[in-house]
Formats: C-alpha cells, sequence, structure tokens
C-alpha cells in the first residue's frame, strides 16, 4: 500500500466525519446516516492500515476519530445487573465449558502426578528426611498436630477471607501469565500439587490418610478445581500465540484474554465459596462423612452449572467474551 496515495484519497472522508462528530448534536436525518457511514468506512481503512502500513501517527489519528465516532452510533453503555445476570447465568460457565478441553485434561494429569509424588514421599523415607527433620514430622502428622489445628489456627472468618485471597492470586497468576507460553503456569501446578503431595505422603506414611483426606477433601474439591480451571486457561491462552487458528494473533488474543479476565472474576467468586468451606466446614465438630459430603456437593453443583448451564449457553454461541456492542470495532478489510 501506498500510504501517501491512500491518505490522499481518503483524507476528505475523514475531515468530514470529524466535522459530523463535533456538531453531532444538530444533526439531521441524512447526516446522521453519512455519519454512520463514514465511521464503517473510516473503522476499515484503520483496519486497512494496521495491516498494511502501520503509521503510529496516522493509526493514532484514525483510532481515535474510530473511538468517537463509535461512542456516537452506539451510545455510552453502563454496566447494570442485567450484565452480571447475563455473565453469571452465560457468560462464565460457557467460558469453562469451551475451556474444558484444556483444564479437564490438566486436572487428571496434575492429579495423577500429585498421587505419585505423594506415594513417592510416603514409601521412601529418605526422602522424608529431606523435607523436615524427625521431631518436625512427627509434630506435623501426630494426632492433633500442625496438620490438623492448621485448619483452625485463626477466627474462621478471618480464616476464610485469607484462604479465598491466596487461592484468587494464585488463579489470577495462572491466567495473567498464562500470556507467557504457559510455562509460569506449570510451575504454579508443579508447587500446588508438590504442596498436596507432602501433606498425602507425610500422612499416609503414619497411617493417618484418612484423616488426611477428611480435612482436606471438603474444601479441596471445589479449591483444586478453581485452580485447574484457571491453569488450563492460562495454558490455553499462553497456545494461542502459538497457533491462533484461523483469526489473526492478536484478535485471538485478544478474545482469549477478555475471556480470561472474566474467567478471573468468575473463579474469584468459586473460590470465596471453597474458603468459606474451608474457614467454617473443615476445622468444624461435623463428622467426617458430613464434612467430605458437603464439598463433594459443592462440587457436582460447580460442575453441573458448567456442563449443563455452561454447554447449553456455548452452544448457543456464547464465549465468554464480550458482547458486540461492546468490542471495538472489527469491519472487513476491503477499501
Amino acid at each position: 500500500m501506498d500510504l501517501d496515495v491512500f491518505v490522499s484519497a481518503h483524507r476528505a472522508e475523514w475531515d468530514r466525519l470529524d466535522a459530523l462528530l463535533r456538531r453531532q448534536r444538530r444533526l439531521d436525518g441524512a447526516e446522521a446516516d453519512e455519519l454512520v457511514s463514514l465511521y464503517q468506512r473510516t473503522a476499515t481503512h484503520l483496519s486497512l492500515i494496521q495491516s498494511s502500513a502501520p503509521d503510529p501517527q496516522l493509526t493514532g489519528r484514525l483510532s481515535q476519530l474510530v473511538a468517537r465516532a463509535r461512542s456516537a452510533v452506539a451510545g455510552t453503555r453502563r454496566a447494570s445487573w442485567r450484565d452480571v445476570t447475563r455473565f453469571l447465568g452465560r457468560g462464565f460457565p460457557a467460558a469453562v465449558y469451551r475451556s474444558r478441553r484444556w483444564w479437564v485434561p490438566t486436572a487428571l494429569i496434575s492429579t495423577a502426578v500429585a498421587i505419585l509424588l505423594g506415594w513417592w514421599i510416603g514409601t521412601h523415607p529418605d526422602v522424608q528426611s529431606t523435607i523436615a527433620a524427625p521431631g518436625q514430622l512427627r509434630e506435623l502428622t501426630r494426632p492433633g498436630g500442625e496438620y490438623e489445628t492448621y485448619y483452625s489456627s485463626h477466627p474462621a472468618a478471618s480464616f476464610a477471607a485469607q484462604v479465598w485471597t491466596n487461592n484468587a492470586q494464585a488463579a489470577a497468576m495462572c491466567l495473567v501469565l498464562g500470556v507467557f507460553l504457559g510455562l509460569p503456569v506449570l510451575w504454579i501446578l508443579l508447587e500446588n500439587m508438590l504442596n498436596l503431595a507432602v501433606g498425602f505422603g507425610l500422612m499416609s506414611s503414619v497411617g493417618r490418610l484418612d484423616t488426611f483426606l477428611g480435612l482436606v477433601l471438603p474444601h479441596g474439591l471445589l479449591e483444586l478445581t478453581a485452580v485447574f480451571v484457571a491453569a488450563g486457561t492460562g495454558l490455553r491462552l499462553g497456545w494461542t500465540l502459538i497457533d491462533p487458528g484461523p483469526r489473526s494473533r492478536r484478535t485471538a488474543l485478544a478474545e482469549e484474554g477478555r475471556a480470561a479476565v472474566g474467567m478471573a472474576i468468575g473463579l474469584a467468586l468459586v473460590l470465596f465459596v471453597s474458603g468459606a468451606i474451608e474457614g467454617f466446614v473443615t476445622p468444624s465438630g461435623l463428622p467426617t462423612w458430613a464434612r467430605i459430603g458437603i464439598g463433594i456437593v459443592a462440587e457436582l453443583a460447580f460442575l453441573a452449572y458448567v456442563f449443563v448451564l455452561g454447554g447449553r449457553a456455548a452452544r448457543a454461541g456464547e464465549t465468554g467474551d464480550l458482547g458486540e456492542t461492546e468490542r471495538s470495532a472489527s469491519l472487513p478489510t476491503a477499501a
């Protein structure tokens, strides 16, 4: 593309659009139609320049012009409770459902790794000795030891808030750092699975695996599922950089990135529930079967939410991305 020729051919249209925008409140019907037409054409011109002959100054001017025109055509939109309902009822579960081919294998592989590491730690005293001194290990694993008192070491409300904050940060890091080809996500996953494996291995080595599972499963099922969803989504975001599919890399990354941001908000709510269970149910005096039962019910409810409600929304075309009117203009790149 000869940028000078292109600018000479279309400058009059851009100037005319700018003039119409300056007096948009006093336009008649024909001028309003002209504004819409010029907005669409200018957005196409911007797309062409960005893809063929990017010029920072011209791109900046046209981006500002298109943004002003889009605001004039579409109007200013404010978030409402309808948006919250749509997000929780359609957007978030659909986004999680669409990512299932990433987070389900992530969950299965990570769980298998944690079990194998736990078995290795639990059956090899020499490995246990590298974790802590024998006296410290006894203090960790004895009845009434640190593993058991950890969940009741602080008031339930503050403990739940602390757990929620830590887990939400871990999930957000998985989602955000996925853009670095997913490598930081794998490290975060490994750390989480190693921590789980250490508790699994040490408690099983002294015949108290049932106690460990009774403490972990009530909140851990939902908590780990949220972490796996975040990790799978982060890995998917990283893979988008490698293989964007039929979309341009910029478009693919923008779409998946916006969905990931929405996922972070939704997973924060899921982790709030798991944090509440960990703060109030796990250390409670309820029988083990009741505490585990509450965890299983919470997990099944989330899976039904994703695979039933989210699956239905995804099949109807919901992606978890912003609505059409909320996205940046994307028009055919034809002059």
